[in-house]
């Protein structure tokens, strides 16, 4: 039986698989884990239609790389560093390195599930329909707003609707619209 195994049937508490992880890292893991239950409540009853929340995003080189490697993503539009020079324009079809479109998407969540709120346990991301209108580019800082435009209940499950707008802070270039549904215990 190997070392992964035997620690999956004794119950020993282990940290992630991808080591290292800092001391720093396992104790912010297990507090997270341990307030979700003191702290959460229904989203739901965390949301009323009509609350908008909002912030600012500067999308840095070094995001998108942690992103595009994060998903595997390996498309040279998005490279605006070399290893020897930082913050390079980079090269696309645009002229410029551009963002990958569904890294927008991905910070929608740090906007809606704000930090001045407890996370809600049990929430689940069930639909969303994405335009993306223009190629954002990398160096860009965007303004993410979120709005509850809806609460309905279907099969007895209750949803929270979304509308999201991500623009330019200097220029006011809309790039992305969306809709998402978030399914609340």
């Amino acid at each position: 039986m190997s070392e992964n195994t035997a620690m999956k049937l004794t119950g020993e508490p282990r940290t992630d698989e991808l080591r290292p992880m800092t001391e720093i890292q396992v104790r912010q893991a297990r507090e997270f884990v341990e307030g979700l239950d003191s702290a959460s409540e229904p989203y739901w009853d965390m949301v009323n239609v009509g609350d908008e929340l909002a912030r600012e995003l500067h999308i840095t080189p070094e995001l998108v790389i942690l992103y595009a490697d994060g998903v595997e993503d390996f498309n040279p539009w998005y490279e605006a560093w070399r290893m020897d020079e930082w913050h390079v324009p980079g090269e696309s079809p645009f002229g410029y390195a551009i963002v990958p479109p569904m890294l927008l998407s991905h910070f929608v969540l740090s906007v809606q599930f704000d930090h001045t709120k407890p996370f809600s346990v049990g929430s689940i991301h069930t639909y969303h329909d994405t335009h993306i209108l223009e190629p954002v580019p990398v160096g860009a800082t965007v303004r993410i707003h979120v709005r509850a435009i809806d609460k309905f209940v279907r099969r007895e499950r209750r949803y929270v609707r979304h509308e999201v707008t991500v623009t330019d802070v200097a220029t006011g270039t809309c790039y992305f619209r969306e809709t998402r549904d978030i399914l609340s215990r």
